[in-house]
């Protein structure tokens, strides 16, 4: 979520078919009702409480100049408007560990080997025996 509040405006694309938020290289499209929910937000920044905010350069301005918007306060908002973003890591987290082995994926995104084979055991993945190390022996 620090990586997210502190996203610029021009982060987010929008070509009228598909928004698109620069994460990395190349930008990510982000699904709908994502998407949909991204341009209405972006609309709206024009009648965010602040002055400072609306001129900001930061896609989540906070109530200081220059400023992001608090991680915490992001997720109030995003709950207010019935978007979990623990279900949502969850869920890209599942999907992530159906297509590679637990442990690649823990280390990947730092999380402990057995978070992840819990996780891969629910999503009803096939990688729970992956042994990792070197199998070229």
């Amino acid at each position: 979520m620090n990586r997210i509040v502190r996203l610029a405006t021009d982060d987010v694309t929008d070509d009228e078919t598909t928004v698109t938020v620069r994460l990395g290289d190349p930008p990510s499209p982000l699904p709908e009702p994502v998407a949909d929910l991204m341009r209405a937000y972006i609309q709206s920044r024009q009648r965010l409480p602040y002055a400072s905010s609306r001129s900001s350069q930061r896609l989540f301005p906070g109530r200081q100049p220059g400023q992001p918007m608090n991680p915490v306060s992001l997720q109030v908002h995003l709950r207010e408007i019935g978007v979990s973003p623990q279900r949502g890591r969850t869920s890209a987290i599942r999907q992530l560990v159906l297509q590679a082995p637990a442990p690649v994926i823990a280390k990947a995104l730092g999380y402990h080997d057995k978070t992840a084979t819990r996780l891969v055991t629910e999503a009803g993945g096939t990688w729970s025996r992956y042994a990792p190390g070197d199998h070229t022996r």
